[in-house]
């Protein structure tokens, strides 16, 4: 992993802006799919723009099938248009929800182990705390990690979500 969340050359983050229609997401995972591109994180939210869509794809393949996918995205109906972020300087995160199995004895332990990578406890019981990182994958791999030696009963992950930095648009 490099900094800026950019990966090997077989990963790519692919930002595509798309009209609020029905089919839109299964034509652009077709378009993937008949490529042998893994989508490894998808996320999908409305933009400042109430008719359009924010995809952010995260994707992993060949690249030199890659600069075909992006013209086969951008010929679609209803795709505004389709980015690939791979070495931009972009701000990536990811959000993710941890429910851990913790006893009070435990307790206190897992609390140092979150706050050091900034996650925050969102909810807490006698047997049990949810705990809400947002920080890159690397980051939330590496708490996971750690948390293991508590009983991980339950994980959410977001997928990653992209932007670029500064005025340039994404």
């Amino acid at each position: 992993m490099q900094p800026n969340g950019k990966k090997d050359g077989n990963t790519h983050t692919l930002s595509v802006t798309v009209a609020n229609k029905p089919g839109v997401l299964a034509r652009i995972a077709h378009v993937f799919a008949r490529r042998g591109f893994n989508i490894d994180s998808l996320v999908v939210s409305a933009s400042v723009e109430g008719d359009f869509s924010r995809m952010t794809i995260t994707a992993t393949g060949d690249p030199g099938g890659l600069e075909q996918i992006i013209r086969q995205v951008n010929k679609l109906v209803d795709v505004i248009h389709c980015t690939d972020h791979t070495g931009e300087d972009i701000v990536l995160k990811e959000l993710a929800l941890i429910k851990v199995h913790t006893g009070p004895a435990a307790r206190a332990e897992a609390l140092q182990i979150a706050a050091h990578f900034g996650a925050a406890s969102v909810d807490l019981t006698e047997t049990s705390m949810i705990l809400m990182a947002t920080a890159d994958s690397e980051q939330i791999d590496a708490l996971l990690a750690l948390l293991k030696k508590f009983k991980i009963v339950e994980l959410v992950r977001t997928g990653k979500v992209v932007m670029a930095r500064g005025e340039q648009p994404t």
